[in-house]
């Protein structure tokens, strides 16, 4: 599973014109999964989103998590953060796990998630989406559990 995680002012999902999923301040969850991602994998993340500590304190620093300053979570599913551009000009999205089982792996995470935090707003999954956002910082994450069991969480 490999997520893009966006602490955001705001966030909306629109399908077709029309809002399907929308936060104030919070955490835009862009999330892609794997053919061999595990019911493990999906609770890991789940369970970390919300403990991030992302947002500033009193003294600007990133010490404050979800928990502590509230808001939401708008989770979109994206299936090109698998996309392999190392060789051509054309993505390869075989490391995106297929549609039918992505559906199985988003609705689990959501779940996971909903279980974690209350607020949790979705975008349509296997719709085309328009996703606008305020990217906060702006602070961007890459939140990915590397397979051999190690974590790892790297900023862009």
């Amino acid at each position: 599973m490999r997520c893009v995680v966006q602490r955001v002012t705001r966030a909306a999902v629109r399908v077709q014109g029309e809002v399907v999923g929308e936060i104030g301040g919070g955490l835009l969850v862009l999330a892609a999964f794997a053919p061999d991602d595990t019911a493990d994998e999906l609770g890991w993340t789940a369970r970390k989103l919300p403990d991030l500590r992302v947002f500033s304190d009193d003294a600007g620093l990133m010490n404050r998590s979800l928990r502590d300053a509230g808001g939401g979570i708008l989770l979109v599913s994206q299936f090109t953060l698998y996309g392999d551009i190392r060789r051509g000009l054309r993505p390869s999205f075989t490391g995106s796990a297929p549609p039918e089982a992505a559906r199985r792996l988003y609705d689990d995470f959501a779940a996971l998630l909903r279980a974690q935090w209350p607020q949790v707003a979705e975008g349509r999954f296997g719709a085309a989406m328009a996703v606008e956002l305020v990217n906060d910082g702006p602070v961007t994450l890459i939140l990915e559990r590397g397979r051999s069991g190690g974590k790892t969480a790297t900023t862009c």
